[in-house]
């Protein structure tokens, strides 16, 4: 995913470029794969995660490029929650406008998940055995509800801990905790039944 420079961000015709930390670049450059499919895990959709990542990314570099680059981690992942959400409110929306259009004239969008294991060049069986493990893991993240995915992909795929994740989250270290206890429970449910 190709994203501009944060100096580029910044660059407005009404609003000369300041100087900024490369740090930032190097932040973006270090979150995006990662968040990438953390989005397209919950809104399913190539597209809409695309633009979800990119808006949450010119947002951080906008607005809070001055801030001290420890509150960037949570900051981030805020503000891609709430990308995220926009995402779903935009898509409700359009199905109920959908919904009025006539059957010949709807048309379906297909999701990808794109969440692909670490590369050690294994034989095509184990690439195989990893696809799909990965995708049974997506579904079954797909699956939870909304908040208790949030809390699995920032806690366990991202590694935050507890006290970032509740502000990334916008809720309480507790709901975070009662979240992933609850999501871990549903998801190690689901992947037994389906072994």
């Amino acid at each position: 995913m190709d994203h501009p420079t944060t100096e580029a961000i910044l660059e407005t015709p009404s609003m000369p470029a300041r100087p900024v930390a490369s740090s930032m670049d190097g932040f973006l450059a270090s979150i995006e794969k990662r968040a990438f499919r953390m989005a397209e895990i919950a809104l399913q959709h190539r597209e809409d995660a695309l633009d979800a990542v990119q808006d949450a990314m010119f947002r951080l570099a906008r607005h809070y490029h001055n801030h001290p680059s420890e509150e960037w981690t949570p900051l981030f992942w805020s503000i891609l929650r709430r990308r995220i959400t926009d995402q779903y409110r935009r898509r409700k929306v359009r199905s109920i406008m959908i919904g009025w259009l006539p059957p010949s004239s709807r048309h379906q969008q297909t999701a990808t998940t794109v969440w692909e294991p670490a590369s050690r060049d294994p034989g095509p069986a184990q690439r195989h055995a990893d696809d799909m493990a990965l995708l049974r893991l997506s579904e079954a993240i797909r699956s939870l509800p909304r908040r208790q995915a949030e809390a699995f992909m920032l806690r366990i795929l991202e590694g935050l801990n507890v006290a970032v994740t509740a502000q990334a989250m916008g809720c309480s270290q507790g709901s975070v905790k009662t979240h992933l206890s609850r999501a871990l429970h549903a998801l190690r449910k689901q992947l037994e039944d389906r072994s």
